[in-house]
């Protein structure tokens, strides 16, 4: 076999949960690096054998087991005792006699993933071979011990006239085991961590459906199926999917409120679904979407809409995307594809269960016991209801009436509106709300916490004052060229990040491949986003979050961007000549590198005797065997050629005078800084250290 299949597939034939099957898959010394990588299919059936051959040993065990108990208690087989249901699930084992187990009951057929041909036969009543000649007549050729899929099996049992019920008690006694587990080691100040739902943002270039699929969604899939009292200014929405589970959709409209909540270090997505238009491809606001995305190091899933429509161009899309670093499944990459539409409906279901299945391998949790913290989407004034907040709670639980402090600004909790316009008395995590209640409107991406009390939140608002008019008076700066040189902290960052405009994409390209020539093991420029145009807002608030500098190629910047780049210390450089925009780029880079030091020695003494003075304490009576020994020189003492001490000479003396060096042959006191334990006999190497532009 030498198909290959992704983890996750394998993973649903065979009905278990994707960290399993990985576990397993590093147990037979396969490197994969999550579930939506791919194996051989060579690989893929060693799994399945697998799997059978356990489930085979752990029916033969249990087997064996009745066998041994029916004979102790002087039973025939026929009064063996069947095993307690209870018993079965404190127990290890996870599969019945024969495998799946189970057979046809009031038209049901009850098996246990993963299904065997024999498992299905047995289950049927019917014979294996006739059963591999059934599958024949439906394309499908499978040895005795093959694993069937889920689907293949719902269809055979079709033809027989029976139902087919999959049991799930192997991921019950998971989520049992990891219950007590949970339980057992509960956090005592945030109390017990449960599962969350997902928080999804919709994010791609305008006119290619993010608000029409969103629509679709929320009119078919709202939770309570009220999809006329959805309350379109919350910002988010609350939708659950046919399989119960819930998600949180983000309606943050545009690139920068996504950018202002990253820039103060609250990324409120865990996934985003970046919508491409099939018929259009990936236009320069699809890039920019790109570049948020992996800027903000979240999970992406590729919604391919307007598949309705007769341009629809799948190919054109995926080349679009390879082009601009996210490589489809169906190229060899594992970023999930689905095609759907906005109009038909088509591929809904597909897309949902694709965030399901990412948000399950991120292991979403919270403590809704813990302290309450909640992410500002978006806040305005309202008639009649005074200052309103749209904000997702992240951890915890807000109720109503807790005092809540929000940047700048505080106050008691009046009311909370859910997705759907309705008044609640709480909202735990991953719950999109409205408060009401703040005495001022805060700024998106603002982080609202709960105080003990109304003085507390007070005093903790007043500090956020005085510190925002402190800011705006000092003005502070962002990372700019020459600060590369000047700031020791900045340079222990060793990537330089950029985002380039050009006038055209000749001079992007150009730009970007001699960029990525540069050659060095220290330091990298990075491009985290490049197009082509003038510097735009956008722009300038990508490179206020990422602490980048703005390059700009034969472009300008209108003034009201260089304004807001100044407010918000981002440095905006623009060049009209490629090779000076390289050169000071690589001087950029050498700038955040630690400059080389070198020793060079000036001189050497050896201790011949030591004195105690009243004013200065011991000093060393010395004799200079070579060179010069100069005040402020840096020295080493040594100790039987082990060194003792490493600091700086801080003082000589000749006779009764203070002198700045002394010769070689010349005998001199010498003074070290902060060391006076030395001894007759130990030698002082004097050297000088100096600095060396550090190369790339």
């Amino acid at each position: 076999m030498s198909d290959r299949v992704r983890v996750y597939e394998v993973a649903r034939e065979l009905g278990l949960p994707n960290k399993e099957v990985l576990e397993l898959l590093a147990e037979l010394g396969e490197e994969v690096k999550s579930h939506s990588s791919s194996i051989d299919g060579e690989t893929a059936e060693l799994v399945r054998d697998h799997v059978v051959e356990e489930r085979r040993r752990a029916a033969a065990d249990e087997k064996e087991n009745e066998e041994r108990l029916a004979g102790v208690l002087g039973l025939g087989a026929e009064d063996a005792p069947e095993a307690d249901e209870e018993d079965e699930d404190e127990g290890e084992d996870e599969f019945d006699d024969d495998g799946g187990g189970g057979g046809v009951e009031a038209g049901e057929l009850h098996l246990k993933a993963p299904i065997t041909v024999r498992d299905l036969a047995i289950g049927l009543g019917a014979k294996p071979n006739q059963l591999i000649g059934e599958l024949m007549t439906m394309n499908v050729f499978a040895a005795i011990n093959q694993v069937l899929e889920v689907e293949l099996v719902e269809r055979v049992c079709e033809r027989h006239g029976v139902k087919f019920v999959r049991e799930r008690r192997a991921k019950a006694k998971a989520k049992a085991k990891e219950q007590r587990r949970s339980k057992d080691a509960k956090d005592k100040r945030a109390g017990k961590a449960v599962s969350r739902a997902p928080v999804v943002a919709f994010l791609g270039h305008v006119d290619h459906g993010k608000t029409s699929l969103q629509d679709y969604i929320r009119k078919t899939k709202v939770a309570d199926g009220e999809a006329g009292g959805i309350t379109q200014h919350i910002g988010a929405s609350v939708v659950e999917t046919e399989a119960g589970r819930q998600l949180t959709l983000l309606d943050t409209p545009g690139h920068e409120a996504f950018t202002s909540m990253r820039a103060r270090g609250a990324n409120a997505t865990d996934i985003a679904v970046l919508v491409v238009a099939a018929d259009d491809g990936v236009m320069p606001q699809t890039i920019e979407a790109i570049n948020h995305t992996k800027a903000a190091d979240v999970t992406i899933v590729v919604a391919m809409n307007k598949m309705d429509l007769p341009g629809a161009n799948p190919d054109k899309v995926m080349l679009g995307l390879q082009q601009n670093g996210i490589m489809p499944e169906a190229w060899g990459g594992d970023v999930g594809l689905c095609p759907v539409s906005a109009i038909t409906g088509e591929g809904i279901d597909d897309l949902l269960e694709r965030i399901v299945l990412e948000s399950e391998m991120l292991e979403l949790s919270a403590f809704p016991e813990g302290e309450c913290e909640a992410l500002v989407i978006e806040a305005q004034l309202e008639s009649a209801m005074g200052t309103t907040a749209s904000a997702l709670v992240r951890n915890g639980t807000l109720h109503v009436g807790d005092v809540m402090l929000c940047g700048k600004y505080w106050g008691r909790v009046k009311a909370l509106i859910d997705s759907t316009g309705k008044r609640v008395k709480s909202a735990g995590p991953s719950t999109p709300v409205k408060v009401l209640g703040l005495n001022g409107v805060p700024e998106a991406g603002d982080i609202l916490t709960i105080c003990l009390n109304e003085r507390v939140a007070k005093a903790r608002a007043q500090e956020a004052i005085t510190e925002f008019r402190a800011t705006e008076l000092g003005s502070s700066r962002g990372t700019t060229l020459e600060d590369l040189f000047l700031k020791m902290e900045e340079e222990s960052r060793l990537e330089l990040k950029l985002v380039l405009k050009a006038d055209v994409h000749g001079s992007l390209e150009a730009i970007t491949e001699s960029l990525e020539k540069i050659e060095s093991e220290k330091i990298s420029a990075k491009v985290i986003h490049g197009a082509v145009g003038e510097v735009t807002e956008n722009d300038v608030s990508l490179a206020a979050a990422s602490g980048a500098t703005i390059i700009g190629f034969n472009i300008r910047a209108m003034p009201g961007v260089n304004k807001m780049a100044k407010q918000r210390g981002v440095e905006i450089r623009l060049y009209g000549v490629i090779y000076e925009l390289l050169e000071q780029i690589e001087d950029a880079m050498i700038g955040k590198l630690e400059p080389d030091q070198r020793e060079t020695p000036i001189g050497e003494a050896e201790i011949i005797q030591v004195i105690s003075t009243s004013k200065v304490g011991r000093i060393c009576g010395c004799r200079v065997n070579g060179g010069v020994i100069r005040v402020g020189a840096s020295a080493r003492v040594k100790r039987e050629d082990e060194v003792i001490y490493n600091g700086l000479i801080a003082s000589l003396r000749r006779f009764k005078d203070d002198v700045r060096e002394v010769r070689s042959g010349l005998e001199c006191g010498i003074g070290l800084q902060n060391f006076e334990e030395f001894e007759e006999g130990d030698m002082i190497e004097a050297f000088e250290i100096t600095e060396i532009r550090p190369e790339l």
